[in-house]
């Protein structure tokens, strides 16, 4: 994986907090730190804008809070999808307060066009077009998570879109 091979060498020799956002990010999240060299602490922290709908509904909850202290450590935050930025903004601020030596991101998917907030993402997997994408982690009410391939979700009514 060639994100592993990225965070080895602005990492080493670690270790370095690996923050998956649950739920979408746990199956990235064990790939790329079973990728990796450098040695990483797992942590996950949970967090809600979508609901059931295939846009952010604008409003972020945090629904799982981190167990441990990231203060002083290197941290990456780990994200399924980069969209409008909304979650991680916001997410951002909330761990820049708990005082870590530096705060990335990666993230499997990006899709830049769907911006509203600014977001730097350090480590991208792949750049994808406005689509709503399902599997690997990445769900539509819950659903379709267990899906091994990445895939284009269609058919929903227009209210849904």
């Amino acid at each position: 994986m060639e994100l592993s091979a990225e965070i080895d060498g602005d990492y080493a020799p670690g270790p370095v907090y690996l923050i998956g956002i649950l739920k979408g990010a746990f199956i990235f999240l064990a790939d790329l730190a079973r990728a990796m060299k450098t040695p990483a602490r797992l942590e996950f922290i949970g967090i809600s804008s979508y609901g059931r709908s295939k846009s952010s509904s604008g409003e972020v909850k945090l629904t799982k809070d981190l167990d441990v202290s990231v203060e002083g450590f290197d941290v990456i935050l780990v994200e399924d999808i980069v969209d409008s930025g909304i979650t991680l903004n916001y997410l951002l601020k909330v761990l820049a307060q708990r005082k870590p030596k530096s705060l990335r991101i990666a993230t499997l998917l990006d899709k830049p066009e769907r911006r509203q907030r600014p977001v730097d993402v350090h480590y991208v997997g792949f750049k994808i077009p406005d689509e709503f994408v399902v599997g690997y982690g990445l769900d539509y009410a819950e659903d379709h998570r267990n899906l091994k391939d990445i895939c284009v979700l269609s058919g929903l009514p227009p209210e849904e879109a």
